[in-house]
């Protein structure tokens, strides 16, 4: 989540570091951007995500073990300090997306994560909640579709469904085992299966 000055196990967090986290997210951006440059294939954005997974889950694994200090570090939560941080959250979900979906799913599903998602946090009330307001679900519905229309402009089941999936990651956080889920893990997924249900549904075969 990407809330400003949210109080967080009795501590607040700073507006730059909410900046900070907003950025990285736009960052992502980059990956699927790769795609319209026409030497680069959609394989070749894949293996760039999973090289970049691997490279963050290595560095989270010396950051938990050894304590391994880097510039990025600054901008975790509180309770990332021992446990895998949103960034490596983020990636994993781009990856999994890219390599199960083709471009036309994948590439704004991917966009939801690391465009929609600070967009709608810009949106949401500076407050921790297990839903959230309708105007940040709003927001968060509306970026999404816009996102989509580019890859599905005919097919206005992918958009509503796309739009809807990750809305629902962003807004409303599932417990599995006493765990919330983050929504770094599953807005990409959430919104990429939605857009597939909807091309399926439109007589399209993906």
């Amino acid at each position: 989540m990407t809330e400003t000055n949210v109080q967080e196990n009795g501590q607040h967090m700073l507006p730059d570091e909410s900046l900070g986290r907003r950025l990285i997210h736009v960052c992502g951006s980059a990956f699927p951007a790769l795609y319209v440059l026409p030497f680069v294939a959609w394989r070749h954005v894949v293996i760039l995500l999973v090289v970049a997974t691997a490279v963050a889950a290595l560095l989270e694994l010396l950051r938990l073990q050894v304590g391994l200090d880097l510039f990025l570090f600054e901008f975790l939560r509180d309770y990332e300090t021992d446990s895998p941080a949103a960034y490596l959250l983020f990636m994993s979900s781009a990856t999994a997306v890219a390599v199960v979906f083709d471009p036309q799913t994948a590439i704004p599903a991917i966009l939801m994560l690391t465009l929609a998602d600070p967009i709608a946090g810009v949106a949401s009330v500076d407050e921790l909640r297990r839903v959230k307001r309708p105007k940040a679900l709003v927001t968060m519905f509306l970026t999404c579709a816009l996102l989509t229309l580019p890859f599905a402009h005919d097919r206005p089941l992918a958009i509503v469904f796309g739009g809807l999936g990750a809305m629902l990651a962003d807004g409303v956080k599932p417990t599995v085992g006493g765990i919330v889920l983050d929504d770094d893990l599953t807005i990409a997924p959430a919104g990429a299966v939605g857009i597939w249900i909807g091309l399926r549904l439109s007589g399209i075969a993906v």
